[in-house]
């Protein structure tokens, strides 16, 4: 059996449909009194309820959460938790509010509680990102980590069927990368073999019936392992590529890795056999690399960075950003590969 080190990271999950109706519960088990509530402009309606639900709790709503965490908006919404003499964050949202929690608290330290709409994952994580002169910068740091997050498949019901896939397809590229990471321990690959399957049992029946609950409350556990997983080990290339896809051109951040995942599982398929084994095992298939492809096309997700707006005069500067300060990968990661990977990602071509 291997050998490992494993670290289990706290943390509170409050599952199940109508828990949102318990935010001022856990808000005062944190023994806060002044929250901030974060969301995007698109969520600000949600933001506001969930502000008047817990009345003088909340001292106001930042609606201003965007993609990539600009450090010009996490600088801005640091002023505002600061100007309320807020003590708490309680982010609503997918990964940019979330995100947007997170630059909060490696500023100030204040406690977030995530209440996610999506599947994303990153309210499970002490993983932060910020955008800073068109480069991401992300780091671990356990003041960012949600004290408390609350899994509510009845805020899911609204979300487009389109975002519902590329987000749990994210979900998805979380534990794929998780099975072969060089931090992978029996608990983590557990995780992530689950994740997968509960995330590739529930995103065809959410397209296909967008309001019922239980595929959407199958989402929501698949990202919370999703999510588990991306906090307690390391990733690879896959993230390193969207990162920079995301960071440096401003492509939509699920998407990309909704295109990504396919091509980077292929490349790295004949130095990671184990972990391919068990990725088609989870969707059910017999080949990783194409399995997933067939899930992004059963889901109508895009599958070419070319239908995402990527320029194919721009490869050649991406594989030379994505290949400076490389992550660990299982297969060795060259320029030339990289962008040939790339190619291949543009033109959206199925693996096999």
């Amino acid at each position: 059996m291997q050998t490992f080190t494993f670290t289990a990271l706290p943390a509170r999950i409050v599952f199940g449909p109508g828990r949102i109706a318990e935010l001022a519960d856990e808000v005062r088990r944190l023994h806060l009194q002044r929250v901030l509530v974060l969301s995007t402009p698109n969520q600000r309606a949600l933001a506001e309820t969930m502000a008047q639900q817990l009345g003088t709790l909340a001292v106001g709503v930042h609606a201003e959460a965007v993609m990539h965490v600009p450090d010009s908006v996490a600088a801005a919404a640091v002023e505002r938790a600061r100007s309320l003499a807020a003590d708490g964050i309680v982010a609503i949202g997918g990964g940019s509010t979330i995100g947007l929690g997170k630059a909060i608290a490696l500023e100030t330290a204040l406690p977030v509680i995530a209440v996610p709409t999506t599947y994303a994952g990153s309210e499970m994580t002490p993983i932060w990102g910020i955008t800073r002169g068109g480069l991401k910068t992300t780091g671990r740091d356990a003041r960012v980590l949600p004290k408390t997050v609350i899994y509510d498949a009845e805020l899911t019901l609204r979300l487009p069927t389109a975002i519902s896939a590329t987000s749990g397809l994210n979900a998805i590229a979380h534990c794929v990368e998780g099975l072969y990471s060089q931090d992978a321990n029996p608990m983590s690959s557990l995780m992530a073999a689950e994740g997968i399957r509960a995330l590739a049992q529930a995103l065809p029946v959410i397209k296909d019936r967008p309001q019922d609950a239980e595929a959407r409350s199958l989402a929501l556990y698949g990202a919370w392992l999703s999510g588990t997983v991306l906090g307690m080990v390391g990733m690879a290339l896959h993230h390193k590529i969207c990162h920079t896809l995301g960071g440096s051109f401003n492509l939509p951040h699920a998407e990309v890795h909704t295109v990504m995942i396919p091509q980077v599982t292929a490349f790295n398929s004949s130095a990671a056999p184990q972990a391919m084994a068990r990725i088609a095992a989870a969707l059910g298939c017999n080949n990783a690399a194409s399995g997933l492809y067939d899930l992004v096309a059963r889901l109508q997700a895009p599958h070419s960075l070319r239908a995402l707006g990527m320029r194919e005069t721009d490869l050649d500067s991406a594989a030379d950003l994505a290949t400076r300060n490389p992550y660990y990968n299982p297969r060795a990661v060259t320029r030339d590969n990289v962008r040939e990977l790339l190619q291949s990602a543009f033109e959206g071509k199925r693996p096999t």
